[in-house]
């Protein structure tokens, strides 16, 4: 990996709205346990002040002029995003390198910031259909990095000083763990030369790569510094039911899935999911115990793809005298994914939705930006929409089978209930 050199992705647009996405390789993964939710806290802090501004005026230089800065953390990366007007393109260039490079971390900001996180994890505890996520995958993922909590929690929040956050930044915020990527009405060469630039302002030493269309992921120069870590077939199997004194049972079944460079085999998953729980009212699960039973107002099923394994859950809530029904109907549509192949007629049917939900899902110019970011950060290249959709055409009712085999089979299944 070249520590300065820096991947670019620029999409052209119509639109008079310009999103800058900054990614950073740095997530809850990569922390030390004493320290988890330093990546959390990073996120936050990095807009309480550089030796340039104060922490009042980076929240107004883009606010004045209708624009929008925001970030979020997941358990791989760290994302810094901004939406404005194309002519405040460089404002936001600018700033979001600004805070990435040269964030100061004041000892009086992290003190009041630390409350606010303090807050968040109450608030996130007092909602269970969110927190049985983060305790299902704290389960599965037991004994490594992907087990820990995005949040952290306040025991090991004590111990974050502002030299731990700015060795932080020294070790992860460089330009080489990092990717651009950038949306709206722009010449190609007149934007690359503004982000560059703006880079070289504020990192001297860093250079500027534009990477557009495929590249072989064994050439990928991200590849080869993934450490090894959970294999997809050896999630910690659990049982576990919570007596939280609630009002309704809140239910998750999952299991470990394939990791991100499974493409082939992530595209008959992503299928199978859409089918069985995806957003539409004409998936199985809705079909069943709701439409059909009454038994929830909300299911779902979803994948997630991590470097070097994934997770595949379904979701609902229910009256807890119904929760061993819904779990056989649940048991009884995912069965005949592994009992017979799909139709022809189901899996075209099936093809076509998910594809025509991907194209709309695409119009959206952030959402693409954000998405190309992410590719672009664990495999050196943006995965074009053509791309995508060759890969969900080449499924086949046998490809679909066998994945279900390989994944779904229930006594791969574990359960957490909160009830």
């Amino acid at each position: 990996m070249n520590r300065e050199s820096l991947l670019f992705a620029f999409r052209q647009t119509k639109s008079p709205v310009a999103y800058c996405i900054l990614s950073i390789g740095m997530g809850t993964r990569d922390e030390n346990p004493k320290y988890n939710g330093l990546a959390h806290l990073t996120e936050h802090m990095l807009f309480k002040g550089t030796p340039f501004h104060s922490s009042v005026s980076i929240s107004s230089i883009l606010e004045k002029v209708g624009g929008d800065l925001n970030a979020f953390t997941t358990k791989e990366r760290i994302v810094l995003y901004s939406t404005t007007l194309k002519e405040d393109v460089k404002k936001a260039v600018s700033l979001i390198f600004e805070l990435a490079f040269h964030s100061t971390f004041p000892k009086e900001e992290l003190k009041k910031e630390k409350s606010v996180v303090y807050d968040e994890i109450i608030t996130y505890q007092d909602s269970p259909s969110e927190l049985i996520f983060d305790v299902f995958e704290a389960e599965l993922f037991k004994g490594t990095p992907l087990g820990y909590s995005i949040l952290g929690e306040k025991k090991s929040l004590e111990h974050i000083d502002s030299k731990i956050l700015s060795d932080n930044l020294a070790k992860f915020f460089v330009p080489g763990n990092m990717t651009f990527s950038l949306s709206g009405n722009f010449d190609e060469k007149e934007i690359y030369s503004l982000v560059e630039k703006e880079l070289k302002k504020w990192r001297p030493n860093a250079s500027l790569t534009k990477k557009y269309g495929q590249v072989p992921i064994t050439s990928s120069p991200f590849v080869n510094k993934f450490k090894k870590g959970l294999p997809f077939k050896e999630g910690k199997k659990f049982n576990i039911s919570t007596d939280k004194k609630l009002k309704q049972a809140h239910c998750v079944l999952g299991c470990t899935a394939y990791p991100y460079y499974e493409r082939k085999k992530r595209a008959s998953l992503s299928l199978i999911t859409n089918i069985l729980g995806g957003p539409a009212s004409n998936s199985r699960l809705n079909l069943t115990l709701r439409e059909k039973h009454a038994l929830v107002y909300h299911i779902d099923a979803s994948c997630i793809s991590y470097k070097d394994t994934g997770l595949f859950c379904i979701y609902f809530g229910c009256d807890k005298k119904y929760l061993d029904k819904c779990i056989a109907l649940i048991r009884k549509e995912v069965s005949k994914f592994l009992d017979e192949p799909l139709s022809a007629r189901a899996l075209a049917a099936a093809k076509k939705q998910m594809i025509g939900q991907l194209s709309i899902a695409s119009d959206n110019a952030e959402s693409q930006c954000l998405t190309a970011g992410k590719s672009l950060l664990l495999t050196g290249n943006v995965t074009s929409f053509e791309k995508i959709r060759e890969e969900i055409e080449s499924v086949t009712a046998e490809s679909v089978q066998e994945v279900a085999k390989e994944i779904l089979s229930w006594d791969r299944m574990s359960r957490l209930v909160f009830y």
